[in-house]
């Protein structure tokens, strides 16, 4: 079998239902994709998930006088919303256990949902345990909370993340409606194996990213609690000298995977294109590096003026999200670019790939 025949046999079977419980997969029995049938079977349903959650969290933020509630709700809501719109819904319908409809999903979905999963997850754990050890609020809402009336005008921000939560949400939520939602599209067979490959890569690059990012962060704090005043200086190397905010960067390219994927799989809806979008704004303007390079240069000013001098010369020679063109000579861009690559081959697509 031919790799464009193997694609095409993933194209999508996603009507495939359980034997004996009907067809709730029924690819092209839904309603169109208009906007308006988008919001009635999609994106309203999504938001509710994402609105109730969002209530319970700023419930409980309020109750502890915990504003970074609303952060773990970030990555655990998408992961619901995505095992909820694949599994929980048709399990709660009788179609079926959660694991007969989880095998009756199709190679691409199955990929799809371990993606966002392994994403959510990795990020969820990262959160909490930095909560955990801080044993207080994250120090960018400390200030903030001082605020008269800090905590009804705070429901508004969890309402706003509830809605970015929901146009995130889109390309690993559309892809599993396809008993509500017509007109999916994709790639020709010819281009399909090399879209999804691309995929595979682009998304393994940036889950490194952000993992290296992360790690590398906590090694150098901890360098800096044992060494204590000594030691005073940014992190500046690794995958930190490629941009300032890698995790981030990281970040924006896992979500630009999954339309990509999705285009590759058939699987696809010009409306999912709002997901990174909406992603990257609120990365760069709303949550991400503008809020945490306010609070770093605030507290730098305040208690280290060596770290406050090197920030602003960190300012001057990287760009803040997106690398320049000489960071193609920069070794830890190849080491990233190099573990997409190892994940572009390791989940290429195949005719041993499909059942």
């Amino acid at each position: 079998m031919t790799a464009a025949v193997s694609a095409t046999a993933d194209l999508p079977t996603v009507e495939r239902a359980l034997d004996g419980h009907g067809s709730f997969f029924s690819n092209g029995k839904g309603t169109s994709t208009s906007t308006i049938g988008l919001l009635q079977d999609a994106i309203l349903p999504s938001f509710g998930l994402h609105g109730g959650l969002s209530v319970i969290a700023y419930g409980i933020a309020r109750s502890t006088n915990r504003v970074e509630i609303k952060d773990y709700l970030w990555p655990s809501g998408m992961i619901i919303n995505a095992w909820w719109t694949a599994v929980g819904r048709h399990a709660l319908d009788g179609h079926g256990s959660p694991l007969e409809i989880l095998h009756s999903l199709s190679y691409s979905q199955k990929l799809l949902l371990g993606a966002v999963t392994a994403w959510g997850a990795r990020l969820f754990h990262r959160i909490v345990k930095r909560s955990v050890s801080r044993g207080k609020d994250d120090v960018r809402y400390e200030n903030v909370k001082q605020q008269p009336g800090f905590w009804n005008k705070a429901s508004l921000l969890f309402a706003l993340e509830a809605l970015f939560q929901c146009a995130i949400s889109l390309p690993f939520n559309l892809p599993f409606r396809a008993d509500t939602v017509a007109g999916f599209t994709g790639a020709s067979a010819e281009w399909a194996q090399t879209i999804r490959l691309t995929a595979a890569g682009i998304f393994t690059a940036g889950l490194a990213l952000e993992t290296l990012a992360d790690w590398q962060l906590d090694s150098h704090k901890n360098k800096e609690k044992q060494a204590g005043k000594r030691q005073n200086g940014l992190l500046r190397s690794g995958v930190w000298s490629i941009v300032r905010h890698p995790n981030y960067l990281g970040d924006s390219l896992v979500h630009l995977a999954f339309p990509l994927w999705n285009y590759g799989s058939h699987l696809f809806t010009w409306s999912q294109l709002l997901g990174p979008a909406a992603n990257y704004f609120f990365l760069r303007w709303i949550g991400g590096d503008r809020e945490n390079e306010a609070s770093q240069a605030e507290r730098y000013s305040k208690d280290s003026k060596s770290k406050s001098a090197q920030f602003e010369l960190y300012q001057l020679q990287k760009h803040s999200f997106w690398p320049s063109v000489f960071e193609i000579a920069n070794p830890w861009t190849w080491l990233v670019s190099g573990i997409g690559a190892a994940g572009a081959a390791h989940f290429r697509v195949d005719a041993s790939s499909f059942p």
